[in-house]
């Protein structure tokens, strides 16, 4: 079973963090995305405390959406409304285009790369990031201890790192080398999303405009390849929004789940 959270009441909302990454991630808006919506947040495999990813002779993503439907039948939700960040918007899309979601909201979603040669690009981020991480564990406490310091060891991820705490970004650090080998095994079976999605699910796609992982473009070809969806940008945000601005993502969440139209949406990127 995959570890999770359960708070609020309201619409079920789940919440699917991203790569690397633990459930945690979400606590900026937890709190205040309950006031409103029931909202669960769980552990991928291989993350957090979650078990490691089984992929038992299935792909990468047979094994997320199994999971993910695992889910779903232990805590007795039907088509609940989802969002995720990164690997967890590219889940929120997917979850969308098989039917088993209400509504669906990617921040930075992955799979919208133009190329091979743009994904190498992805993945090497990620092999430093992890490399980085393995490298800095010895200095970290002392490195956290300063919001300038945390701003800089999370600026690839987002701008405002410093608003986390020491101990957040320490067990973020943590998970991120302990996920490393599940972090192997998806990006090796990752391909670009291409999947359909019924007119009658809304779907919500946000980008931050400093987002140096899943660079702006591809929030303008997740435009072009998903026109039925509301798209907006979010000015300053890099890739881990929640932190940079929780307001705006709150806002983004709360409309996205309720089928409602964004008025945030501009071309600023």
């Amino acid at each position: 079973m995959l570890a999770y959270e359960r708070i609020g009441s309201g619409e079920p909302l789940v919440l699917v963090h991203g790569i690397a990454h633990r459930r945690q991630a979400w606590y900026p808006v937890a709190e205040r995305l309950a006031e409103h919506r029931e909202v669960i947040l769980f552990d991928l495999p291989g993350h957090g405390e979650s078990p490691a990813l089984d992929l038992a002779g299935r792909t990468v993503q047979e094994a997320l959406h199994q999971h993910l439907v695992d889910l779903f039948d232990e805590l007795d939700l039907v088509r609940p409304h989802i969002a995720g960040n990164s690997l967890g918007g590219r889940i929120a899309l997917e979850a969308a285009a098989s039917g088993i979601v209400s509504s669906a909201t990617g921040l930075s979603p992955a799979g919208f790369w133009r190329d091979d040669r743009d994904f190498l690009l992805i993945r090497a981020h990620f092999v430093a990031l992890i490399a980085a991480g393995r490298a800095a564990a010895p200095l970290a406490p002392l490195l956290t201890r300063s919001g300038i310091g945390r701003r800089l060891m999370l600026a690839s991820l987002m701008t405002h790192g410093e608003r986390l705490t020491p101990e957040r970004v320490l067990g973020d650090l943590t998970n991120m080398v302990e996920s490393r080998h599940t972090l192997a095994d998806i990006i090796g079976g990752a391909f670009p999303f291409e999947d359909d999605i019924a007119a009658d699910i809304p779907v919500t796609v946000a980008w931050g405009t400093r987002d140096r992982v899943l660079l702006p473009y591809q929030g303008r070809r997740a435009r072009q390849l998903l026109p039925q969806a509301e798209h907006v940008w979010l000015p300053g945000s890099g890739h881990v929004p929640m932190s940079d601005d929780a307001g705006a993502v709150v806002e983004i969440l709360l409309r996205g789940s309720a089928g409602g139209l964004l008025t945030r949406a501009d071309d600023a990127a």
